[in-house]
């Protein structure tokens, strides 16, 4: 992660993670290399990730093929264990509602919990890199907040409405070892892995063994 990051400013001890964000992304997509992306029966998206304990230049590496690999899948998140890397850490380039673009990582995500008065649930469509092809509703808040490190060990936090905390929810699921359509019930993710199965993905995938 580059110091511009690092010395992002704070609001109400939030990153702000809105500025400069098409500088940011291609710096680190530049530095990165694509790699495949793990799908749905793969044992590294179905456990709980290890805790990042080492901020360094080969977590900055990984952040940076993460961001590649992101955009060469289209996608607006992607966890590390998505290219088959056990780490807790996400990157996310991804518009909120009212069409703001975010664009960030964070290490080691906790989601902190909403209460009750805040906590309105968005049922809208939901789709994975990991599930190729496949859409399926999910309730899931309109707002999000995660805690955790940035990319040199730093305490961070980041918030989201919309579509953006639909994604910091998907995201930091991942890292603990859940798919979206482990949320479904039976016969959603049945629909779900139908939709997989006769779809192709537009993005080159690990094989499952």
């Amino acid at each position: 992660m580059s110091q511009q990051e690092t010395d992002q400013q704070i609001n109400d001890g939030f990153v702000v993670d809105t500025e400069d964000c098409e500088e940011r992304e291609a710096a680190h997509r530049a530095r990165g290399t694509v790699r495949p992306i793990t799908v749905v029966g793969n044992p590294v998206l179905h456990k709980e990730c290890k805790n990042v304990t080492s901020f360094d230049g080969e977590l900055a590496q990984l952040i940076d093929d993460m961001f590649a690999s992101q955009k060469a899948a289209e996608g607006v998140g992607l966890a590390a264990n998505q290219i088959g890397v056990d780490l807790k850490v996400f990157v996310y380039d991804c518009p909120d509602d009212d069409g703001v673009r975010h664009v960030g990582a964070i290490c080691n995500p906790v989601l902190a919990e909403i209460p009750a008065d805040r906590r309105n649930l968005d049922d809208s469509n939901e789709g994975c890199l990991s599930v190729p092809t496949a859409y399926a509703a999910l309730a899931r808040t309109d707002y999000a907040e995660v805690s955790g490190q940035d990319a040199e060990g730093n305490p961070v936090k980041v918030r989201g409405t919309g579509y953006f905390a639909r994604c910091l929810q998907h995201e930091t699921d991942h890292l603990y070892g859940y798919l979206y359509i482990d949320r479904l019930s039976k016969r959603d993710r049945k629909d779900a892995l139908r939709q997989m199965e006769e779809g192709t993905p537009r993005y080159e995938t690990v094989p499952n063994l």
